[in-house]
């Protein structure tokens, strides 16, 4: 789970980026329409990212970004083009000009992971998730995932070697549990195990010992196929 906040003098700006996190999935995001108080709240969590304006009526966020948390990463939200040098100067992570769309916001948010995945050692990822089945609670290795499927209310977790486990649990809640740096939503009704992943193309993924393809959605495959370069990329280091 990638924690985020946002700080940015109109409402409606804020709004769309809500919106967004909620439909990329895996952050947990906090809103601030006074930068003041947005800082205040930075200062006291230490947040993974921030994403934040540069004009605001009363403050600059390239004056703001100077005091941010070491370590916290920074993505500027900005209708002006012109200050894009003057963001990564203060090593902002990426620039988001507005009007800002969604394909284009999922590519900041990858960079975002591979920045996170390279910035913490593995031993550092959760080994398991705990996940109800029927009346009890169930302890799943992550080592042991391929992929999960959707079924409504319930998931089913497929697993190397092992029978599939079926909970009664949302899809995104599942996918908020899992670190984004080893698994990927690709479909709405499916999340893959970057690691188990053969062979892949546009519109589908070949797991491992699996000989039915998993669809791959439209709007997930840009942002899919980013990080799938960048995993494979820091796999070999």
């Amino acid at each position: 789970m990638i924690r985020c906040v946002a700080i940015d003098d109109e409402p409606i700006a804020l709004s769309i980026i809500k919106e967004y996190c909620e439909r990329y999935g895996g952050i947990h995001i906090e809103c601030f329409t006074s930068p003041l108080e947005g800082m205040k709240y930075i200062r006291g969590t230490c947040p993974d990212l921030v994403l934040m304006d540069i004009e605001m009526n009363s403050h600059n966020g390239i004056e703001l970004a100077r005091a941010l948390p070491q370590g916290t990463l920074l993505i500027f939200t900005t209708a002006y083009a012109e200050f894009a040098l003057a963001g990564f100067n203060v090593n902002a992570v990426d620039f988001l000009h507005k009007p800002i769309f969604f394909p284009r916001f999922c590519q900041a948010m990858e960079k975002v992971a591979v920045w996170l995945s390279g910035r913490n050692s593995k031993n550092d990822y959760p080994e398991a998730i705990s996940l109800k089945v029927e009346h009890k609670n169930v302890v799943i290795k992550l080592d042991t995932i391929k992929y999960i499927e959707a079924m409504d209310n319930y998931v089913k977790v497929f697993r190397k070697g092992l029978p599939t486990i079926v909970s009664q649990i949302t899809m995104k809640e599942v996918e908020a549990a899992l670190p984004v740096q080893r698994f990927k939503r690709v479909h709405r009704s499916y999340i893959v195990a970057m690691e188990c992943i053969e062979k892949f193309s546009n519109r589908r993924i070949f797991i491992e010992g699996e000989s039915q393809a998993i669809p791959v959605g439209r709007t997930y495959n840009d942002s899919f196929t980013s990080l799938y370069e960048a995993f494979m990329l820091s796999s070999r280091k």
